[in-house]
């Protein structure tokens, strides 16, 4: 009885191990084909040991961008540096651990040590007191190193920002992972997989009500989010959060250079009334611009006037 029950284990387990074993292969060769079809496409600078992808184009007084959960710089490059104009240079990155920048073993992925990177980073690019433009998740982050920071940031223009505590949708709830080790496991072997099933319902949640771009997987850089590192980021920098952000919340007030938030009404991600309206009267002098209809995604359904909510932070930040 026994030895047949310890050979009905030993076969569960091996089951079990050639099952994970063919994730791990079909994971690998989601982010070979990821890789191959958007290869990194700008340059890259080591900052405290971190290998950081980065996009530039243009010249004069700098406007770094920073983009949100589990997004890349590419939420960001295209189409609205593509379409900006002169008169500025302009940056977007991949935050640590997203897209093509790495981050270490240990890093919390906290909006202070976000905020900390940030910082350092805009020493590293030479950056004068760079206007920061931070979407969805990259908005806290922006907050944060306004904050812990403000003699390194001229202002802030902030597109669909997370700003407020509230609960999470069930949309985020593989993204609940509180162990680091069954994070590492879930990236490299159901989390791709899973991605690519649910991709049409996620995109139209993130996007919605408004239509992605149609070249969005390839030309518009999102396949670059197929990759284990990034998944493992992205769970980390949500799991992350509960524990900052109701500290942040309560630092508004301390804000003292140019604000702008930019929301669409219809936003199904981030809720424009506890994050975007409930600014007001926490930093003072406020620019909030609120678009009805449109979704989490401004920067993609109204380019033009995203560019120029952007462009009138900045003259107001560099004119200071």
């Amino acid at each position: 009885m026994l030895s047949a029950l310890i050979g009905v284990v030993v076969a569960t387990l091996a089951a079990c191990l050639l099952v994970a074993l063919y994730f791990v292969y079909v994971t690998r060769r989601i982010a070979r084909n990821a890789e191959q079809k958007v290869p990194p496409v700008g340059a890259f600078i080591t900052v405290d040991g971190e290998r950081i992808h980065y996009v530039e184009r243009g010249e004069g007084r700098p406007i770094l961008m920073i983009h949100g959960l589990g997004g890349t710089l590419h939420h960001l490059r295209r189409p609205l540096m593509e379409v900006f104009g002169d008169g500025y240079r302009l940056i977007a990155i991949d935050r640590p651990g997203s897209g093509y920048s790495t981050r270490a073993n240990g890093r919390s992925g906290g909006l202070r040590e976000q905020a900390d990177f940030i910082a350092r980073l805009i020493d590293a690019l030479g950056l004068e007191k760079p206007l920061l433009v931070g979407h969805s998740l990259g908005g806290a982050v922006a907050l944060a190193t306004a904050l812990d920071h403000p003699r390194k940031v001229a202002g802030l223009a902030l597109i669909s920002p997370l700003t407020h505590t509230s609960e999470p949708s069930s949309a985020f709830a593989a993204l609940a992972i509180r162990s680091p080790l069954k994070r590492r496991i879930i990236a490299n072997t159901i989390a791709l997989p899973i991605s690519i099933r649910n991709a049409p319902m996620v995109l139209d949640y993130v996007f919605g009500p408004q239509k992605p771009p149609a070249d969005y997987a390839v030309a518009g850089g999102a396949l670059v989010g197929l990759r284990p590192s990034h998944f493992y980021a992205t769970a980390t920098d949500f799991t992350a959060l509960e524990r900052e952000l109701p500290r942040q919340e309560t630092r508004y007030g301390e804000l003292d250079m140019p604000v702008g938030i930019l929301y669409g009404t219809q936003d199904r991600i981030v809720d424009y009334r506890t994050n975007g309206v409930a600014m007001e009267g926490k930093v003072k002098g406020l620019d909030l611009e609120i678009i009805d209809g449109i979704g989490h995604m401004p920067q993609y359904a109204e380019t033009a006037r995203v560019v120029a909510f952007i462009r009138r932070i900045a003259e107001r930040a560099f004119a200071r």
